[in-house]
């Protein structure tokens, strides 16, 4: 570890899978300024819980939970697929398995940030 380095432990508790993906998801957007509003973010955690959006079931549990409609959700995968957030495959949309975890199990995140001055 280089001299200087700040260290800084946050260990917060979550209720669920959903709300953990949801605090995982919301840090992605602020670290790579993806500005991702509130619902964006509760539909990639909730797909990645569930593996996909695809299917009525799913979309109408999503609804369900959030207090949303299909509509909206339409909305959001339009503008996730273009950001490569959302993917299709094999016909099913799902989350980009790059930043896709699972949520059941403790996560620990290192973030480096480095001043590009120096």
């Amino acid at each position: 570890m280089k001299p200087g380095t700040i260290i800084q432990k946050l260990k917060p508790k979550t209720s669920d899978e959903f709300s953990a993906a949801e605090a995982y998801y919301n840090v992605l957007s602020s670290i790579n300024k993806l500005n991702l509003t509130e619902r964006e973010v509760q539909l990639i955690a909730f797909t990645a819980i569930r593996g996909n959006i695809s299917t009525p079931n799913v979309r109408a549990e999503f609804c369900d939970r959030y207090s949303t409609t299909i509509p909206t959700i339409s909305n959001i995968i339009s503008k996730l697929k273009k950001t490569s957030i959302f993917i299709k495959e094999k016909g099913k949309v799902k989350v980009n398995p790059v930043i896709v975890l699972d949520f059941s199990k403790p996560i620990v995140l290192q973030i480096t940030l480095e001043n590009e001055s120096r």
